[in-house]
């Protein structure tokens, strides 16, 4: 399997090149185009029980497509929203990612859900991570550009949750409070994750949360 991702990283697009047999599972509706050499198969990946705590803990869909190439063909994915996307080559790892980050992954890859702990419960992120794991590639996408930091070992750092990507296993994690209860209120940043090193991270330059915060009180209201 051969890929690029183009026009990086405003408006990006993912493009696989398949080879005879091989298969792609991907995220329901990332699919924007594909050979007619590639057909598709949608099925709940991990079971009913595993659909249902990608889909209710982790916000991904319930389904999952898997496409495989009956002959060599190529295949485009992409986001949902204006964003980045980021291959990551596992080799019998482990990461986290945000819900709603997961776009495709190759074969030898699982996705599932991580409990967050009790404090992410008031996180807009929501309750779960997304757990992926195995051996091969794994695409994740943003909304906008995604910038990687390396942390040192004992090194902290300190993440607004709306931005979050992905982070390496071995990397400590933890959501709080920005100071304390008047300025988490008065600041507009609310709750944080504390990263620990060593490890990568990943984050991303625009939040939804802070879009529609802006955007909301712009929209006209109706009159009754």
């Amino acid at each position: 399997m051969e890929y690029e991702i183009l026009y990086r990283p405003s408006y990006s697009l993912l493009k696989m090149k398949l080879a005879k047999a091989e298969t792609v599972t991907a995220e329901s509706g990332a699919m924007v185009s594909m050979s007619n050499t590639v057909s598709i198969e949608t099925s709940m990946k991990g079971g009913l029980f595993g659909a249902l705590k990608r889909s209710v803990l982790g916000g991904e869909s319930f389904f999952m497509n898997t496409f495989t190439a009956a002959d060599a063909g190529e295949i485009t994915f992409a986001p949902p929203l204006p964003g980045d996307i980021a291959g990551i080559e596992l080799k019998n790892q482990t990461v986290y990612a945000q819900s709603r980050a997961y776009i495709a992954s190759t074969a030898g890859v699982q996705i599932d859900t991580k409990w967050g702990g009790a404090k992410t419960f008031f996180s807009k992120e929501g309750l779960f991570l997304l757990k992926i794991s195995g051996t091969g590639h794994v695409f994740i996408s943003s909304y906008g550009a995604i910038h990687e930091i390396d942390l040192a070992a004992g090194q902290k750092y300190i993440v607004d949750t709306g931005h979050m990507v992905e982070f390496a296993e071995g990397v400590g994690y933890g959501v709080k409070k920005v100071g304390g209860l008047k300025s988490t209120i008065l600041s507009g940043e609310g709750l944080v994750c504390e990263l620990t090193g060593p490890g990568k991270i990943m984050i991303q330059t625009r939040s939804e949360d802070a879009f529609l915060s802006w955007l909301i009180p712009q929209l006209p209201k109706q009159h009754s």
